[in-house]
């Protein structure tokens, strides 16, 4: 063999081996795009509406909400309307503030542990 033929196979070699460590590399990443559960993290249950909602089942409301939501969007040219715009629609649909303001229930498992009594 030549000292060009013995360089480009060993070059070659070397692209293999580095194509190699690549595949094992990726084999090790966890891939978390499968569920909607798995981003929630252990312990977190959704709502039985949020359960429905999330797998297509909507009651009248929702499906309300999602069809003023989108006649918006094909009205405006808008496909994404920003936070100010979905409120609009929400007013537009008739809804209003009548009663105080309550805090929003938290999802996350660390939130709802109660103080233990010693």
């Amino acid at each position: 063999m030549t000292e060009e033929t013995k360089n480009n196979e060993q070059q070659q070699d070397g692209i293999l081996e580095k194509r190699q460590k690549s595949t094992e590399r990726r084999q090790t990443i966890v891939d978390r795009r499968g569920s909607f559960d798995r981003r929630r993290g252990p312990g977190h249950r959704r709502t039985p509406e949020r359960r429905a909602a999330e797998e297509g089942q909507m009651n009248e409301e929702q499906f309300e909400f999602l069809m003023a939501i989108d006649e918006y969007k094909r009205a405006n040219q808008r496909p994404f309307p920003t936070w100010t715009e979905v409120l609009e629609v929400i007013r537009a649909i008739g809804y209003r503030k009548v009663a105080e303001a309550q805090p929003l229930e938290s999802f996350r498992k660390e939130d709802k542990r109660e103080p233990v009594e010693v």
